[in-house]
């Protein structure tokens, strides 16, 4: 049953943007990835799902073409076209963190018609969500209250006994499987339809294909946490591409733009996308990709592909924290024979960053709005005091070991220094030399750091406090006043690290946002599939109600009428101009 509407007090309560620095939640999320990556590849539940559907492949073609009309749903939902002959679907992506980004965009997402920059748009007749659907981790209760409550207010089930509905359909990213998908495949893959307010679900597997029109097909890969295809997965698409007529347009969908991160030392994700894609190509019937998703990086960028067609979107804008987009590449390179992959066998070579007609380029938020962003790093301490207390507290044990062993600490502290920077950042960004330089400078900076720290709460204790008159209690003192002094500066220092390597050195972009934990520039895309073509529209919503600004809706505004509304209302615009491929 949905959960009861809570009035504003309650409301109040509910999750705000997660603090991705605090001590307690790194030590959750480093053991539960620790679990869901060593039990993952034992307990693969793609294969336990795909052991358990035994159907034979019609049954799964039929699944993918169950909404098409002239099928038997009555009782489903049916794909008609508008008057323009038009179908009409969404894509959102990043999703489930705080509650008011993921409120407002789900209300956005569930108007029938939304009016934007003078363009009409039907809400899509199907909605497909691109992974990450909580945030920071899988539980009941965050799935509870920061996707399904925020998804079921804003569109509320208009008959909970009927099981017509708009669909929804949703492919995992890697915080759906921390806890091995255990959650989402109960919520996601159910038989009984779940009801996430007004949408139903409909898949039984983790990874699916859906026709939308004669021409068009929508493909949407779960690579779990390892950038790993299953291979009942792909027999399956296998399977799908067999059944599709000559000549059909696929819009592939994946957890991970891999186009973005091709200078990632190891990473798969576009082999792996690249990889599905061929499965259809090599049917030779004249099946193509000319549209490929994903979420992930919570942003939006589009990249045209050199054949003049094909469009790679990013589109994580669903909720979760903002990424930039100052370190977006005017170009990338998909010939990757180096690595060992190329993009569907060299078809495509190149991409280069999209533009509107006034030379803007296809981000949001702009690369100027991105750098600007990016110098709220130096509150780095402010943001994450949790954090820059416990570097505090490593200052103190530093000096503390440097009043047992006075010469010693001269290499000590450099060394351990440099050994958790090193140890960090490889895990971030890969090895090379620039990685050694940036954690050697890093250690000196921390060690010049602890003696700072030292001189301040020496000079303050000579002044102003007499720590001896407290012999029992001096050690205590010194130590809160090592933490506290300590923790101000090394946060201020570790936020002018993210904010020096995240604007020169291209590193730590991640990191230099989800400390800052930006609530805006959230975003989704509105397709609308007429003949041989989609046009996409990309809607933004750059300014995110505080809770504060939430109201029971009373006068049941809207069409649907959602549970909340703000005061001022949302203001959705187009991020760029609507571009079309064929």
């Amino acid at each position: 049953m949905p959960t009861v509407p809570p009035d504003l007090r309650g409301l109040s309560k509910y999750p705000k943007m997660t603090g991705w620095f605090h001590p307690a939640l790194l030590l959750r999320l480093m053991w539960r990835v620790i679990l869901s990556d060593l039990f993952g590849q034992y307990a693969d539940r793609r294969l336990i799902v795909a052991a358990l559907d035994t159907v034979p492949p019609e049954d799964l073609v039929a699944r993918a073409q169950q909404f098409l009309p002239g099928k038997d749903n009555e009782q489903l939902w049916t794909l008609d076209p508008d008057d323009q002959g038009a179908v009409w679907i969404d894509f959102v992506a990043d999703l489930g963190d705080g509650f008011d980004a993921t409120y407002a965009i789900a209300s956005l997402l569930a108007q029938e018609t939304l009016s934007v920059d003078g363009h009409s748009l039907k809400r899509g007749q199907m909605l497909f969500m691109g992974g990450d659907e909580v945030y920071p981790r899988a539980a009941p209760e965050t799935y509870q209250k920061q996707l399904r409550d925020p998804y079921e207010w804003a569109f509320p089930d208009p008959n909970q006994r009927l099981i017509k509905g708009p669909p929804v359909f949703a492919l995992p990213g890697n915080h759906d499987w921390y806890d091995g998908l255990v959650i989402f495949l109960s919520l996601f893959c159910r038989k009984d339809h779940m009801h996430l307010g007004g949408w139903r679900t409909h898949q039984r597997r983790s990874y699916f294909a859906v026709q939308l029109t004669d021409n068009w097909w929508l493909w949407a890969i779960d690579a779990q946490l390892d950038d790993d295809v299953d291979q009942p997965q792909k027999e399956y698409f296998i399977e799908i591409a067999k059944a599709m007529p000559p000549n059909a347009k696929i819009i592939l969908c994946g957890p991970e733009p891999g186009w973005l991160y091709t200078g990632q030392a190891g990473n798969r994700a576009l082999s792996v996308m690249s990889y599905i894609g061929w499965i259809a190509l090599n049917q030779k019937k004249g099946l193509t990709v000319s549209l490929v998703l994903s979420g992930d990086t919570h942003h939006y960028s589009r990249y045209v592909a050199d054949d003049g067609n094909t469009q790679f979107v990013t589109s994580g804008g669903g909720g979760a924290f903002l990424h930039p987009t100052h370190q977006v590449e005017a170009s990338v390179d998909l010939d990757r024979k180096a690595d060992g992959y190329t993009w569907l066998n060299n078809q495509i070579k190149k991409l280069a960053l999209g533009s509107d007609g006034q030379g803007r380029e296809a981000v949001y938020p702009s690369k100027a709005e991105s750098l600007s962003m990016l110098a709220g790093n130096f509150g780095f301490a402010a943001y994450n005091p949790a954090f820059a207390m416990v570097l505090g507290s490593l200052y103190w044990l530093v000096a503390l070991a440097g009043s047992f062993l006075p010469v010693d600490i001269y290499y000590i502290a450099p060394a351990l220094f440099f050994a958790g920077f090193w140890g960090y950042t490889r895990k971030q960004e890969g090895g090379g030399v620039k990685i050694w330089l940036v954690s050697a400078v890093n250690a000196l900076a921390h060690c010049l750091g602890v003696l700072l720290t030292a001189d301040i709460v020496s000079w303050f204790n000579g002044r102003f406090a007499d720590l001896g008159a407290w012999p029992r209690l001096s050690f205590w003192l010194y130590g809160a006043e090592m933490t506290v002094v300590g923790g101000l500066i090394a946060g201020t220092l570790f936020g002018v690290y993210l904010y020096v390597t995240s604007r020169w050195l291209n590193m730590n972009h991640n990191d230099a946002f989800s400390s800052m934990r930006r609530d805006s520039h959230r975003h989704f895309l509105r397709l609308r599939i007429q003949d041989d073509k989609v046009t996409v529209f990309p809607v933004g919503l750059t300014k995110i109600p505080r809770r504060d600004e939430w109201r029971v809706n009373a006068a049941n505004l809207g069409t649907p009428s959602p549970t909340y509304v703000p005061e001022p209302g949302l203001a959705p615009h187009l991020i760029e101009q609507p571009f079309s491929v064929h």
